[in-house]
């Protein structure tokens, strides 16, 4: 009896493989993990990419919550790819690969409805823009994590030097926040984009887990972001916005269809 694999499953499972291989410890510019991470890069977005698109299959094109997930980490990824090239971060290259073990994994089981219809030609840029703000607000919750560490650390030796890999706190905490407008402007975008469709598509607006969890996170956002600039917020109050923000955007579209796909075995669209 022939088991049948498909390209993108093939590609997901080999994707694991090195992103495992990139877990392993080594020394700062380590290669076989380094090289192993790039390959794994590589694999999963060829995953992602034949898995949503359909090309090459009969399927057709598909999203949900794993796609939506695993696209998020892809992202985080590639913004990880280019920072490393000044600042060597290997505790976060080690935790990026362990995620991309698991998201490749669950692009493996639970690879999205298939051929789902859109109401209005607008809704792939939506859910694009979605995804990337996703990335964004990812990338910006693991500098956030990163900062609070590095405070802890102050706190526990005074006179320390305010530095965490050779970068200075205040340009991590910079940088932070610019991944944060950033994924707010891109949401923005996302949310308006979605509204423009409803009306093309002559469909009304719908109050759903999605709509509410993600005008929530948008809301959280616009008041972190207020707040650094008018009242001048920093350290943990600001960090703590940042983690409300991005857990009500993953309750807003990753978990709402993965109760539909996993515990409810429904499909639901766009």
């Amino acid at each position: 009896m022939s088991v049948s694999v498909s390209p993108e499953a093939l590609l997901a499972l080999l994707a694991c493989a090195a992103y495992g291989l990139a877990t392993l410890r080594g020394r700062e510019h380590a290669r076989v993990p380094s090289a192993a991470l790039v390959a794994g890069w590589c694999l999963h977005g060829a995953a992602l990419g034949l898995d949503v698109s359909g090309w090459g299959t009969e399927a057709g094109a598909r999203f949900g919550f794993a796609p939506a997930l695993s696209g998020a980490v892809w992202l985080v990824l590639a913004v990880h790819a280019v920072e490393s090239r000044f600042v060597p971060l290997p505790g976060v290259r080690r935790a990026l690969a362990a995620m991309g073990v698991v998201v490749s994994g669950l692009l493996i089981f639970f690879p999205g409805d298939v051929a789902l219809k859109v109401s209005s030609p607008l809704m792939p840029l939506h859910l694009m823009l979605g995804i990337a703000s996703y990335g964004l607000f990812g990338a910006a919750v693991i500098h956030g994590v990163m900062l609070d560490s590095a405070e802890r650390a102050m706190r526990g030796r005074p006179g320390a030097a305010p530095t965490l890999f050779g970068l200075p706190l205040m340009r991590l905490e910079r940088l932070t926040f610019r991944f944060v407008e950033a994924g707010f402007a891109v949401l923005s975008l996302a949310l308006l984009l979605g509204l423009m469709a409803s009306v093309i598509g002559h469909a009304a607006w719908r109050w759903d887990h999605k709509t509410v969890f993600s005008l929530l996170g948008w809301a959280t956002f616009a008041a972190l972001i207020a707040g650094r600039h008018l009242k001048g917020w920093r350290g943990r109050r600001a960090t703590r916005w940042l983690y409300a923000g991005a857990g009500l955007l993953a309750l807003a579209y990753i978990g709402s269809r993965f109760v539909a796909e996993v515990l409810l075995n429904r499909t639901i669209s766009p």
